[in-house]
């Protein structure tokens, strides 16, 4: 658990994404905060060039949002939501997932839930020891992504007023479906910032990261989740730190998935599979040395990898004036560089 804790009053929470505020993605806050110097600077995303120098690189996912949500139908004619988190992991064929069911209580296994169209997911056994992710066997005409890409829709949480399409949930950088939740902190890139950072001389370099359910009220650690580290990226992450150049990860899951790969004395390899890492500050960063992320929900196991980013000082201090100058939470919500 971070030592950072704090309330976050429902104000703060964005509702609906910025365009629906009449802001460009680019337009939300962003604040700046140096982990040497201990300085805070509040700017907006599209000032991101002040802030990087020709030679640092961004490091970005590549990982598509699925329309994850799916209406579904107990055996009892309970109706509710069901989300599908990942991919199981190191099971066999692709019949074989990890869903959510928030809203459920007293599944049991073998139990079907039906999911339209004559799908269903037969419940197998609970997965990573709680009684909200089950792991499941899908039963369909087709394949799990076709039956989403059909019925699905985006994860919505409370705070989100109303439904937005999917594309209200995709980054700019997004290509390999496979997110349950969008990779939110690319979500402020424009491709006219994109461009803009280019001509300066940032570089950009892709990884992949599937990002499965949030569990903010629970304060859960991550749970496995597939990446792939291409050998051009760890290549170009090696370059950049041995020319004098700074790696700035977009979002944690950028950070899990480098960290994976990244030995003790920073260097990087290529790699892909299933990771279980979750970064603390105890164990530190070895190949990340800045990121991009949004603002984390009262003791969330990311405030852990934010602490090992800026330091405990920092983080308390950055989490003090986000909520003094009111900035907002969640997906839809305002940016915060971490710098060192």
């Amino acid at each position: 658990m971070s030592a950072v804790s704090f309330d976050l009053p429902h104000a703060l929470e964005a509702t609906a994404p910025p365009e629906a505020r009449g802001l460009n993605r680019d337009e939300v806050r962003l604040m700046v905060a140096e982990r040497d110097s201990g300085r805070i600077e509040h700017a907006q995303f599209a000032d991101l060039p002040r802030y990087l120098d020709p030679g640092d690189l961004l490091v970005v996912n590549t990982s598509k949002t699925m329309p994850a949500a799916l209406a579904a139908t107990l055996e009892d004619g309970t109706e509710l939501t069901l989300h599908v988190a990942t991919q199981a992991p190191h099971m066999p064929g692709e019949r074989w997932w990890v869903v959510e069911l928030r809203e459920a209580q007293h599944m049991r296994s073998g139990q079907l839930i039906a999911v339209g169209a004559g799908a269903s997911f037969e419940l197998a056994a609970p997965y990573a020891g709680g009684t909200r992710l089950w792991l499941a066997r899908f039963h369909g005409a087709t394949s799990l992504p076709s039956h989403l890409a059909r019925r699905g829709r985006p994860i919505r949480y409370s705070y989100v007023r109303e439904e937005w399409p999917l594309s209200d949930y995709q980054t700019a950088f997004a290509l390999q479906p496979g997110s349950a939740e969008m990779p939110s902190a690319g979500r402020p890139f424009t491709p006219a910032l994109i461009t803009r950072l280019v001509a300066q001389g940032i570089l950009v370099a892709p990884l992949v990261l599937h990002t499965g359910v949030s569990s903010p009220e629970r304060h859960e650690p991550p749970y496995p989740e597939r990446y792939s580290v291409p050998r051009k990226t760890a290549e170009l992450v090696n370059h950049v730190h041995d020319s004098g150049g700074r790696v700035i990860a977009v979002g944690t899951t950028v950070v899990r998935a480098l960290e994976t790969t990244a030995a003790p004395d920073g260097s990087v390899a290529a790699g892909e599979g299933w990771t279980g890492l979750v970064v603390t500050p105890e164990r530190g960063l070895f190949a990340v040395d800045g990121l991009i992320t949004g603002w984390h929900e009262p003791q969330a196991s990311h405030l852990q990898l934010l602490e090992a980013a800026a330091g405990e000082a920092l983080l308390r201090r950055s989490y003090d004036a986000a909520l003094t100058a009111g900035y907002l939470w969640h997906e839809f919500g305002d940016s915060h560089l971490v710098l060192p």
